[in-house]
C-alpha cells in the first residue's frame, strides 16, 4: 500500500514540513517565519494556530490534497520524561505542553499542530516520535553530586535513535543488540551511551551541559559561574543566554555558524582553529567517558549532525577515540525522514504507538533525594 505521511518539525524561526509516500519524500519545504510576526505572541505555544494556517496554505498552494494523508507525525517537545517510542497525541500531552511555562521550546508546537490538522482529515492519526525528553537513564547517572541538584535526560533523541537504527540495518543487526556511543553535533551537542537499545547516559544538551557548541557554553567551572551570578553585573536571563544561545562560538567569535568557523580555520584564522580544536577535544572527551559507561564494550562510535560534515572536526575526534571502537560518520541530520519513518512503521504494524500517561512517564525521583528540594 502507498501510505502518505505528513511530517511537521517546528523550529525557532521556521517550520519544516514534508510529505512522504512510504519511504520516498515527494514534498519538502522549509517555511521561514518573520521575527516580527512571531514576536506578537506572548508564549511559543500561542503560535500553533498561526503556524498551522501557514502550513495548510503552503500545502494547498502546492496542490497537495491533505484528505489523502494517512498519518501526521510532529516533532516531540518538552513533555514529561517518557520512554522512547511513538506516542498518540492525547489530551494529557496537549495539556502538559500548554501549561509548561518553564519549558518553552518551538518543538512543543509539533504535537499541537499535528493534532489540529489530523482532526480535519477523516481516519487520520497524529503522533509524536522520540521527543527530546526521552529518558532511559540508569539511576546512577541521575545523581549530580548534591541532593539539591539532579541530572536530566534531554537530548537529540530523534536523530540519535534514527541513526542507531540505520547503523543496525547497515550491519544486519538489531539496535537492541548493539552498544553504541552516538555524538549529535549541531547547534547543541549531545553524546549518548546506547546500551542494547536504551540511552543509559547522556549529557543534558539543552541547558549546555557537556562539550561547548556553536551557541552553548557547555559545562562551565561551577564556582566561577556561581561567583559571576552574584557579582550583580548580569540578570538571570543574561546568565541563561551566556550558557545557551550566546555561548560557545557565539561568545568567542560572534557567530553560531559552525561552517563559518570552519572556513575561518581553513583560511588560517588561529583563534577559529584553536576554538574548533577545543570543541572537537571536548567532544572526544565526552565520547570516551560514554565508552567507559559501556565498560569499553562498544560496537561503534557514530558521529552525526551538521558538524559531522567538517573533516577537521571528524579527524580530530577520530584520533582521540578510534582506538576504542570503529568511528562511523552519518553526516547531517534528517529529522523529517526520521519522523516519517516512525509514522510508516506504525502504519505497517512494525511498532505499536504508546499512550502518553502515567504508565509511560519515567519516574525521575530516587529515594535518596532530599525531601526539601
Amino acid at each position: 500500500m502507498n501510505y502518505k505521511i505528513l511530517a511537521i518539525n517546528p523550529g525557532s524561526t521556521s517550520t519544516k514540513i514534508a510529505i512522504y509516500h512510504n519511504t520516498k519524500p515527494v514534498f519538502l519545504k522549509n517555511i521561514p517565519h518573520d521575527a516580527a510576526e512571531l514576536g506578537k505572541f506572548k508564549r511559543i505555544v500561542d503560535q500553533y494556530k498561526f503556524r498551522k494556517e501557514i502550513i495548510l496554505k503552503e500545502l494547498k498552494d502546492s496542490h497537495i490534497n491533505i484528505e489523502l494523508i494517512h498519518v501526521i507525525v510532529g516533532r516531540g517537545g518538552l513533555v514529561k520524561p517518557i520512554e522512547s517510542g511513538v506516542y498518540f497525541i492525547n489530551e494529557q500531552m496537549k495539556k502538559d505542553i500548554l501549561e509548561s511555562h518553564a519549558s518553552e521550546h518551538a518543538s512543543n508546537l509539533g504535537a499541537l499542530i499535528a493534532d489540529d490538522i489530523a482532526k480535519e482529515i477523516p481516519n487520520c492519526k497524529a503522533y509524536i516520535a522520540d521527543p527530546v525528553v526521552v529518558d532511559e537513564l540508569q539511576d546512577v547517572a541521575r545523581i549530580a553530586g548534591h541532593p539539591k541538584f539532579r541530572r536530566y535526560s534531554i537530548f537529540h533523541a530523534l536523530n540519535q535513535k534514527a541513526t542507531a537504527r540505520a547503523y543496525a540495518r547497515l550491519t544486519n543487526r538489531k539496535y537492541e543488540e548493539l552498544n553504541l556511543v552516538i555524538a549529535h553535533m549541531g547547534g547543541g551537542i549531545s553524546v549518548g551511551a546506547h546500551r542494547k537499545g536504551r540511552v543509559i547516559d547522556v549529557n543534558q544538551a539543552l541547558d549546555g551541559e557537556g562539550p561547548f557548541s556553536p551557541e552553548r557554553s557547555g559545562t562551565l567551572p561551577a564556582f566561577a559561574l556561581a561567583k559571576l551570578c552574584f557579582e550583580g553585573k548580569y540578570s538571570l536571563d543574561e546568565i541563561k543566554r551566556m550558557i545557551t544561545g550566546e555561548g560557545g562560538y557565539m561568545a568567542y567569535l560572534n557567530t553560531n555558524s559552525a561552517y563559518e568557523v570552519e572556513l575561518m580555520a581553513q583560511e588560517g584564522d588561529e583563534k577559529a582553529r584553536i576554538l574548533q580544536d577545543a570543541m572537537s577535544y571536548q567532544i572526544g572527551k565526552e565520547i570516551a567517558s560514554m565508552c567507559a559507561v559501556l565498560h569499553g564494550e562498544v560496537d561503534a562510535i557514530i558521529l552525526t549532525g551538521g558538524i559531522s560534515h567538517n573533516p577537521m572536526v571528524v579527524e580530530y575526534i577520530k584520533k582521540m577515540v578510534s582506538f576504542i571502537a570503529p568511528v562511523v560518520i552519518y553526516p547531517g541530520e534528517d529529522e523529517m525522514h526520521a519522523l516519517a519513518m516512525n509514522g510508516l512503521m506504525v502504519l505497517k504494524g512494525e511498532i505499536k504507538p504508546k499512550e502518553y500517561d502515567e504508565s509511560t512517564m519515567v519516574n525521575v525521583h530516587l529515594p535518596c533525594w532530599d525531601t526539601d528540594e
